[in-house]
């Protein structure tokens, strides 16, 4: 499999996560978000929307959209499970991704960011838009997440696939976090944990310097 990847994409970072949790490899492909090249007559060829991530598989079909890759490596590689076996639980770490899948990373992306910045938004303002959106999300996601461990669980899934990566977000845009330590916890244990630490930004080969 090749992954076209950008290294601060929190929606590649999200697969890149659940692939290492499931022990899958996919070779990564680098498309420069800052430098165009998800509109580059190539790319979007592979994906009209000129968006990452973008997984090529090995019969060549390329799926697009994290949430859609998400749910064919789960279906096709059931063990180890990303989504929890109760119905229910099941639910909940659907709900919590889509929080942040659904309702804050449209809101901040580079597409959405360079449309505030084209139409004469100030530079403060976009900083404030970013702030109310990533914070107002994750206080939200705080409240459904477990006491302990993980975000619903003493193993990752489903829910910290999507909520680490957003945290990553919200610490480069200087979000704080004061009011989410269960957040808190969660990225704690993901900065220790082997597969969060392979698809870290800062792990991958297109990180600048």
């Amino acid at each position: 499999m090749e992954l076209f990847t950008y290294y601060r994409s929190t929606a590649s970072y999200r697969v890149r996560i659940a692939l290492a949790l499931k022990g899958l490899q996919a070779q990564a492909l680098p498309v420069n978000l800052l430098m165009g090249e998800q509109q580059d007559a190539g790319y979007l060829e592979i994906n009209p929307q000129g968006r990452v991530p973008a997984l090529r598989l090995e019969t060549g079909q390329v799926l697009t959209q994290s949430m859609a890759i998400l749910d064919y490596l789960e279906e096709r590689w059931p063990t180890p499970p990303l989504l929890p076996a109760d119905l229910l639980a099941r639910a909940q770490a659907r709900s919590i991704a889509g929080v942040i899948g659904c309702d804050v990373h449209p809101l901040h992306n580079v597409a959405v960011l360079r449309w505030l910045r084209a139409h004469g938004v100030e530079e403060t303002d976009v900083q404030a838009w970013i702030t109310h959106w990533i914070g107002r999300g994750l206080v939200a996601v705080e409240q459904m997440l477990g006491e302990e461990g993980y975000c619903l669980g003493p193993t990752p899934g489903w829910a910290d696939v999507f909520v680490v990566p957003q945290v990553y977000a919200a610490q480069r845009f200087g979000v704080g976090l004061e009011a989410c330590p269960r957040i808190q916890r969660v990225v704690a244990l993901a900065e220790r944990h082997p597969a969060f630490i392979a698809a870290h930004p800062q792990a991958q080969a297109d990180t600048p310097g």
